[in-house]
């Protein structure tokens, strides 16, 4: 292993051990995995697909154990947008996505004049953690 992925795995140690999670070396495994590529959004089967194609043994629960723990301690963002298909972002900002239709890809809506107004009032004791926005697109209809 060269000094370049010692760095790497340390650093993603440090972020999984600062959320609150025990590093183990499934979820360093499947945290590398997860931020080494920058921003992006996956569903479990992908990453598991990456994890298997990269030698990582690890069952698909064990994968939707350990993104489930990640949400949960805040270093990954839910996004629930065809039925059952769930992908999981690692841009924990608030932002808005394109969902393609057919394709099964989603991605940022580049910051800019989206705005959502007229919300309903929580109820009582609650209030509003953030507003998803998930435009979908599909490739224009000739008539």
């Amino acid at each position: 292993m060269d000094s370049g992925c010692r760095k790497e795995n340390v650093a993603v140690d440090k972020r999984v051990r600062e959320a609150g999670l025990r590093p183990t070396r499934q979820r360093i495994a499947l945290a590398d995995l997860l931020f080494a590529k920058g921003d992006r959004h996956l569903s479990a089967e992908e990453l598991h697909e990456e994890a298997v194609a990269a030698g990582v043994p690890v069952s698909l629960a064990t994968v939707y154990n350990a993104l489930h723990q990640f949400t949960q301690a805040g270093l990954l963002r839910i996004l629930a947008v065809e039925g059952s298909k769930t992908y999981f972002d690692t841009n924990t900002s608030d932002h808005h996505h394109f969902y393609v239709e057919g394709e099964n890809r989603i991605f940022d809506i580049a910051s800019g004049p989206v705005s959502v107004s007229n919300l309903p009032d929580p109820p009582e004791g609650m209030e509003i953690a953030n507003v998803d926005i998930v435009v979908r697109l599909r490739p224009k209809r000739r008539d």
